[in-house]
């Protein structure tokens, strides 16, 4: 069993952790909130006093947190990872970030002779509980065979992407594939209401029709048809608007760097702003469905 730092214990990164000591794994976790360390810790992980502490004495540190920046800092600060992890120590950054940062810390960690790998995940709190994460995966071959037992115990599909960086690469391409359909659907069933079409009825056909995508059979944004979806919990979030915007606006700052058209990505992520500014930042993304219906047409 493996010696494991975690950072960043919070509503994604606490089931992960508690899933690798259910693995058998010994792990030092460290988060700046006191609330979720010490229910990590109850897991039967150790508390570590900091981001430093938490990389000491362990084989493998996985990180994760909110943006880039915080990246940046836990790994390139003036106490950063980086310089203060022993050489060797295999680095697993399972935040969501922009392609650069992920590249320009991969690099660092590679010159000071660490491994490193970009892993960050799609499948929500459900699928960080249940250990059935999809991981992406950029980094060298050698980082990724050593990472892999270790992913396994938190998700079910672990995919290579590349080298560094394209971890985060299939993350926005993925999520703004996402937060299109989700858009998609949630159009089409606010159009069968105001059309006379019950929304069971448009799911019958179109989860077996053309118009099938996991958006509809999966997170129906309506309550009913998909019994688990947020929609019958009034939208209480698996994945909320505000990451929605988030990931919309890395791949749009993605398609900026590399001249990329995606005007779908730039209207969805125009749309959950709204919804952002509507008050309804922590709502489940797919609660967008209720500002598609206060909306009118030409408006």
């Amino acid at each position: 069993m493996a010696e494991i730092g975690f950072i960043g214990v919070g509503n994604m990164g606490g089931p992960m952790a508690r899933n690798l000591l259910k693995a058998g794994h010994r792990l030092k976790a460290f988060d700046l909130s006191a609330p979720v360390l010490k229910t990590v810790v109850a897991a039967g992980a150790t508390a570590a006093a900091s981001a430093e502490d938490a990389a000491k004495g362990v084989e493998i540190v996985i990180t994760m947190l909110p943006a880039g920046q915080h990246v940046r800092d836990v790994y390139l600060g003036a106490k950063g990872l980086i310089g203060t992890a022993a050489k060797g120590t295999l680095f697993i950054d399972s935040s969501t970030i922009d392609v650069a940062t992920a590249r320009e810390v991969a690099a660092a960690a590679a010159q000071a002779g660490m491994a490193m790998i970009d892993a960050p995940v799609s499948g929500g709190v459900g699928g960080a509980e249940a250990a059935t994460l999809t991981f992406m995966v950029g980094g060298p071959d050698a980082a990724f065979a050593r990472a892999k037992p270790i992913l396994e115990t938190m998700g079910k599909t672990i995919v290579h992407a590349g080298p560094a960086g394209n971890g985060q690469a299939a993350k926005v391409c993925n999520n703004l594939i996402l937060g299109a359909s989700m858009i998609a659907v949630s159009e089409a069933f606010v159009l069968a209401e105001k059309l006379g079409l019950d929304h069971q009825k448009l799911f019958d056909i179109s989860s077996k029709s053309s118009g099938q995508c996991w958006s509809l059979t999966s997170y129906c944004p309506v309550p009913g048809p998909v019994p688990t979806s947020p929609a019958n919990r009034d939208y209480q979030a698996g994945f909320t608007a505000a990451m929605m915007l988030k990931d919309l606006k890395l791949a749009e700052a993605a398609a900026e760097q590399t001249a990329a058209a995606t005007p779908l990505a730039s209207r969805a992520a125009q749309l959950f702003e709204q919804m952002v500014a509507s008050g309804r930042a922590g709502m489940d993304f797919s609660g967008v469905i209720n500002l598609i219906r206060e909306s009118r047409r030409g408006k």
